[in-house]
């Protein structure tokens, strides 16, 4: 069977996707400019989001003492063993808030890795709450002839979480960045974590209709983790009781209900996250490779034969029942 994105495959794939736009293997090379945060530098807050632990995330390679090219160069090399196939790279503006800058430094650095000749595009990770109209613009010229995704983290849809997660921004804010980007014909990325305390599995598939109504390009999901060293690991010496922490079993058929009531042009690109084992606390799924995640997600879909988007329907947004 051929789903409606193109494939035989039961989910809109990341991989399936650049296959189709750029005709074989992308690679991302993560990179670290030495950007920070509102939520950190006392503009919003100090400490950040109660889940913020940017090392757990960050390849070797990446440090804000070596330039944008000499990153891009060790990341190539870093990959060139692991993902033989890649011959473009996308450089992945990873850490903090890629956008938190005056335009003139956001041009110089973004400007710096487009002109490494192995780049074909930016992928650029950022708070929702910082962007602007002039960067936006600036984004939408060079993505006349680069490929250019603005990734928001956005996290949860319900308020209530993100106050309690010491987020610095409400739902709203995520819609407006959003639907500010894609109004100028950039691909936008979401990133939701699942299972943030407090979120029932029921919120999680009520959460997925809010999701389809953002006029997204790709999502990423990714299970509830909690590091050493958080203000999170905190709470859970304090509150274990509100949390909740899936076996993988469980996980897959809750994510397979979510798959199922997702819409079918949002891309995938990650639905789980692995991190070093010296960052974990509380439970985890031990080491469990991505890979091995998503062979396991793909038998679940086809053992139950179901695909993504098999239940969409066409979320309307109603104001009065908006997450507070």
């Amino acid at each position: 069977m051929i789903y409606p994105w193109g494939d035989s495959r039961r989910f809109n794939s990341y991989a399936g996707y650049f296959r189709r736009r750029f005709g074989g293997r992308v690679q991302k090379l993560s990179v670290d400019a030495g950007f920070t945060c509102p939520n950190r530098d006392g503009t919003l807050g100090r400490g950040g989001c109660t889940f913020c632990i940017n090392g757990a995330f960050t390849p070797s390679y990446c440090s804000p003492s070596k330039s944008i090219t000499q990153q891009i160069d060790e990341g190539i090399e870093f990959h060139r063993n692991r993902y033989r196939t890649a011959q473009r790279y996308l450089v992945y503006f990873q850490s903090y808030s890629n956008t938190y800058a005056p335009l003139e430094r956001l041009q110089e650095l973004y400007g710096e890795a487009l002109r490494h000749p192995d780049v074909a595009g930016l992928v650029i990770g950022t708070r929702p709450d910082c962007i602007d109209e002039r960067t936006l613009d600036y984004l939408a010229r060079v993505a006349r002839d680069r490929y250019v995704v603005v990734e928001y983290g956005i996290e949860s849809t319900f308020d209530t979480t993100l106050r309690a997660v010491n987020r610095g921004h409400d739902f709203a804010a995520a819609r407006r960045a959003v639907r500010m980007t894609a109004e100028r014909g950039l691909s936008v990325g979401g990133h939701f974590i699942l299972g943030l305390p407090g979120e029932t599995d029921a919120m999680l598939l009520e959460q997925t209709a809010r999701i389809n109504a953002l006029p997204l390009t790709t999502v990423k999901f990714h299970q509830l983790q909690v590091f050493r060293g958080t203000a999170m690991a905190a709470e859970y010496d304090t509150h274990p009781e509100r949390f909740r922490f899936w076996t993988l079993d469980e996980y897959l058929d809750l994510f397979v209900e979510i798959l199922r009531r997702l819409r079918p042009d949002l891309v995938v690109e990650r639905f789980a996250s692995e991190a070093p084992p010296r960052y974990h606390y509380g439970r985890n799924w031990g080491l469990v490779r991505n890979e091995q995640l998503l062979s396991m997600l793909e038998r679940r879909l086809e053992e139950r034969d179901v695909w993504q988007g098999e239940i969409f329907t066409t979320f309307v947004e109603d104001k009065e029942n908006n997450p507070q």
